[in-house]
């Protein structure tokens, strides 16, 4: 089979992901990564998505960004935004470069595998304004990888998927629904409590889509 690499953090976006890649008919590594967080609570939901989807690899990467902090995911002093999402700043949980660590991280995994694509969970349309998640951002990346590496320069370079770049946090749960995503396995609070607070930004993000979505029994809040 052809080989795809995903980035697998834990959360329902990049659970999604990984279905899709598996429904396109890829081979798929799961890749995640440990870096500093604040909680490793989302690297147990991406074990069991693994389990779950049937995976059979899955590689977690240690890149510690916690050394250098500049984000409320990162750094425990900083305080975890709770009072929604606010369209006009990009909030605290940003980190400095993530993904383009990651990428290049999956860049290097998928030439060594000879993997084919790389799919990501990154969304431009229900985000929280982050830079790296918009298609100008993979477009360059896209760029990049056909010139950075043996593969590139052989015009074989891995393709960069984000199946849910202008897709609604609603249309991500319809779509997990259809391929049969384990939602209620997958990650996205912010804190790393037992329970998912409800009350941060990816909570609110992902239960109002639940919710609007008809599974209203898979929210957080239940109203």
């Amino acid at each position: 089979m052809i080989k795809a690499v995903v980035l697998l953090s834990g959360g329902l976006d990049s659970a999604t992901c990984a279905a899709q890649a598996i429904a396109d008919g890829y081979q798929v590594t799961a890749l995640s990564f440990d870096y500093g967080q604040r909680h490793d609570r989302e690297l147990k939901a991406a074990a069991d998505i693994v389990a779950a989807l049937g995976i059979a690899e899955h590689r977690v990467i240690n890149v510690n960004l916690a050394q250098w902090g500049g984000s409320s995911l990162t750094d425990e002093s900083w305080s975890l935004p709770t009072d929604g999402v606010k369209t006009d700043e990009i909030p605290s949980t940003y980190v400095p470069g993530r993904n383009t660590v990651f990428i290049a991280i999956a860049l290097s995994l998928a030439e060594a595998i000879e993997a084919k694509a790389i799919y990501l969970g990154i969304n431009a349309v229900d985000y929280s304004g982050y830079p790296d998640c918009r298609p100008a951002y993979l477009s360059a990346f896209q760029s990049l990888a056909a010139l950075s590496s043996k593969a590139g320069l052989a015009g074989e370079a891995p393709a960069l998927v984000a199946p849910l770049v202008m897709d609604s946090k609603v249309d991500i749960v319809k779509r997990a629904l259809r391929l049969g995503v384990p939602i209620e396995k997958t990650w996205s609070c912010y804190q790393g409590d037992p329970q998912p607070c409800g009350v941060c930004d990816s909570c609110r993000i992902r239960d109002d889509a639940l919710i609007k979505a008809g599974r209203q029994d898979l929210a957080t809040r239940r109203s």
